[in-house]
């Protein structure tokens, strides 16, 4: 257990949290833990209820749900037992609710079975699992997140399309003005928001831009450890969305919310060190790039193309990965400063040398996500996976293209026994089904599309 459990466990809360408080007591605690989608779910209570230590619970089945809340039956023995699972608060992760009414507290949970044992379908241990198979090669895996979201107007008609909010101006904020910091004070109000709860949070930011998309910002963290980075954005993801209902907007991670405006990407810079000396391993002595480095990106290309639904997790994540680009490759082709390649090294000194993995999409699970990009590296660098030549122009067309759709993804997945077993094949099983229903789920609906053109002309 963690020594931050402690019998008096306000002592140990951040600085942050203590300014953010000025001295008032607390008043409830929110118990979280991310479900397969990635969002919250969990308990609250009064801060007078609270006990690190206590025992809590909460059933398996919240892991049996689609997206859109219904229940799969799968091939689970007695699946509607809803046995418990133990939740375990890391007080690592205790941080403000700035949104909430009162002063409250939200702490991130690890889950177990009863006997003691991590639960092996949760998000969190999924990715703890792939750091500890780093950890025992004397790795230690680094990354940085990109976070990318559209701000909109509130859309409370699912059938009316997204529609960009007016910003100061009174105008609509053009698209393709990437970098612009006009665009960026359009929405001040929003920005400053978010900036104000991430620093109540403890949440650090390294750089915020207006991306290529009429209302589309990104927002770079700075790169750590890979389970604290994926808590992080856990938080950011409720935080900006809280953010936006502040100032009467909304925040989507759609990955492709809008026809004609490039998607939103989770872009993650990766590397490995060396636990006992820090150093870089992509990197030699002599500042070449090493055959480890060579490996990851082998690994990327082969094994990523195989966990696709874990990156891209709906149907509308391939909206976003197509062939004419706007910023989402629709490959695994690698190259050095090249964002046409789904698989970008930038420019950097040897220290700095690292993969980033531009396929990703905003829509996903961090927790999973970032376990199924570091497993790819890991397993290339342990098979020694030699990668394909590194592309020297742009990348349109590929022979090896990226599947169009979540059910062709879905087919590469069904068949990757190795990096299933890596990941853990109860996970896997349970997740595919999970996505099979949904996609069925989708293939029954008739869209606004189908209506306007079909009811009256064929």
């Amino acid at each position: 257990m963690s020594s931050a459990n402690t019998a008096n466990w306000q002592d140990t809360l951040t600085e942050e949290f203590m300014n953010y408080t000025k001295g008032a007591k607390i008043d409830g605690v929110e118990c979280i833990i991310p479900d397969l989608v990635g969002t919250s779910r969990g308990k609250t209570m009064p801060a007078t209820k609270f006990n690190p230590d206590a025992e809590m619970a909460l059933p398996i089945s919240l892991f049996y749900q689609t997206v859109s809340g219904d229940y799969v039956d799968m091939d689970i023995e007695n699946q509607w037992l809803e046995k418990d699972t133990i939740l375990r608060p890391d007080m690592t992760t205790a941080c403000a609710v700035p949104w909430a009414d009162d002063v409250s507290l939200q702490v991130i949970c690890d889950m177990f079975n009863r006997d003691g044992t991590p639960l092996q379908i949760a998000p969190r241990t999924i990715l703890n699992n792939v750091i500890a198979a780093y950890s025992e090669k004397g790795w230690k895996p680094v990354i940085a997140p990109e976070l990318e979201f559209y701000l909109t107007t509130p859309n409370l008609d699912p059938n009316d399309p997204i529609e960009t909010p007016v910003g100061r101006t009174g105008r609509k904020v053009p698209s393709r003005q990437v970098y612009s910091m006009v665009a960026v004070d359009e929405y001040g109000p929003v920005i400053d928001t978010i900036y104000t709860y991430a620093e109540q949070q403890g949440l650090p930011i390294d750089t915020l831009i207006q991306e290529g998309g009429a209302g589309q910002i990104e927002i770079n963290l700075m790169h750590g450890d890979p389970l604290h980075l994926a808590d992080q954005v856990f938080y950011f993801k409720r935080t900006i969305r809280e953010a936006a209902l502040k100032n009467n907007v909304f925040a989507t991670f759609m990955a492709k919310p809008k026809r004609d405006e490039p998607g939103s990407a989770m872009h993650v810079h990766q590397s490995v060190v060396d636990i006992e000396t820090g150093e870089n391993i992509f990197s030699a002595a002599d500042g070449s790039a090493t055959d480890l480095f060579r490996w990851f990106i082998g690994g990327s290309q082969t094994y990523l193309m195989q966990i696709m639904p874990l990156l891209a997790p709906y149907v509308n994540s391939y909206r976003r990965l197509t062939v004419d680009g706007q910023s989402a490759p629709a490959n695994l082709e690698w190259a050095t400063d090249n964002r046409t390649t789904g698989l970008r090294v930038p420019h950097s000194g040897p220290e700095a040398r690292r993969l980033e993995n531009r396929v990703i999409g905003m829509d996903c699970n961090p927790y999973i996500a970032i376990a199924a990009s570091l497993a790819c590296g890991y397993l290339g660098m342990i098979n020694k996976v030699e990668p394909r030549e590194e592309a020297t122009k742009e990348v349109w067309e590929t022979d090896l293209p990226l599947p169009f759709s979540l059910r062709e993804a879905l087919e590469y997945f069904e068949d990757a026994k190795e990096i299933r077993a890596f990941l853990g094949e109860e996970f896997c099983r349970l997740y595919e089904q999970i996505k099979v229903a949904e996609n069925e789920e989708y293939q029954r609906e008739i869209s606004p599309w189908e209506r306007r053109h079909l009811l009256l002309n064929v």
